[in-house]
């Protein structure tokens, strides 16, 4: 595994995760969601490892082991910019498989709408626990009428200015009940449990509140039709309580080329509760890329 250095345009610098060769015959890129980090894709990245794959897998500006970033910059676009970027440097050329885990799968449609040249050398694409829209009023699985309170408590808890550039959403233990509960179903076993709290415990209050009015404004059922001609799957959970099943049958109407996939009793965290399912799916379109590709040559 190589962790190749990079840096945005506006001076981020971005963390990478690289495991396999690089001239290995396909690319798989990874991006993970919302207040998580690229740890969260690595036991799927472990599972589809070997000689004909390369993976990537990358942390978002903001989160994990990227640098910290103006508080503008903290939008869809510009992680599609930001992803846009990592792919260029990292895979320049070749076919690539595209899969991103909820705000990842929203940063694969921003890159959609942005850099449609990009996703045209997708053979593959994967939209993991996401979203096409319709998350401003999201409840979190609570009473609908409870959404305005929770509003008002995020913003005054993570706008605060008693949180420092340095601070943390907490420690693992004492968040890891409410975690539980919102991120992962009734099924998530131990490791799935610390891979998630461990992640969220660590992302950066400014991080939350910051990517928060990019995500109530995401709208982009239109760009999923970049997708048509690209093999793609969708994946939910049926316990999710941030992007609910409603949310993927919602992309599998505007994208109906697409293979819709629920997993029982299962929440948000698809990547580390259902690794074996996850990896399933794209080490499918891994060797429809390797098929496609050696016709091509032929």
């Amino acid at each position: 595994m190589s962790t190749p250095s990079l840096t945005a345009a506006d001076g981020v610098p971005l963390h990478l995760e690289v495991d396999g060769s690089e001239y290995a015959p396909v690319t798989v890129v990874l991006a993970h969601g919302w207040t998580l980090d690229s740890s969260t894709w690595a036991p799927v990245a472990a599972a589809l490892a070997g000689p004909g794959v390369r993976v990537v897998r990358y942390d978002h500006r903001g989160h994990g082991r990227s640098g910290v970033a103006d508080p503008a910059s903290l939008t869809l676009d510009q992680l599609a910019d930001d992803l846009a970027l990592v792919i260029a440097e990292v895979a320049p050329t070749g076919p690539l498989v595209l899969a991103g885990h909820s705000m990842g799968g929203m940063t694969l449609m921003a890159l959609a709408d942005r850099h449609p040249d990009v996703v045209a050398r997708a053979a593959g694409i994967a939209l993991v626990a996401t979203a096409s829209g319709g998350l401003a009023n999201t409840s979190f699985g609570l009473p609908q009428r409870t959404v305005p309170v929770v509003r008002r408590v995020e913003e005054r808890l993570y706008g605060s200015k008693r949180w420092s550039a340095g601070s943390r959403l907490g420690s693992p233990r004492a968040l890891a009940p409410a975690m539980r509960w919102l991120l992962l179903g009734p099924r998530a076993d131990r490791d799935a449990v610390r891979i998630t709290v461990r992640a969220v415990a660590a992302c950066r209050p400014s991080t939350v509140s910051g990517f928060r009015p990019t995500l109530a404004a995401h709208e982009r059922d239109a760009a999923l039709a970049v997708f048509a001609g690209i093999p793609t799957v969708v994946l939910a959970g049926s316990r999710d309580k941030l992007t609910p099943v409603s949310a993927s049958r919602r992309i599998h109407a505007a994208l109906p080329s697409a293979a819709l996939t629920i997993f029982p009793d299962a929440g948000h965290m698809l990547p580390v509760e259902r690794v074996a399912g996850v990896a399933g799916r794209l080490g499918a379109l891994v060797r429809g890329a390797v098929g496609t590709e050696r016709h091509r040559a032929s």
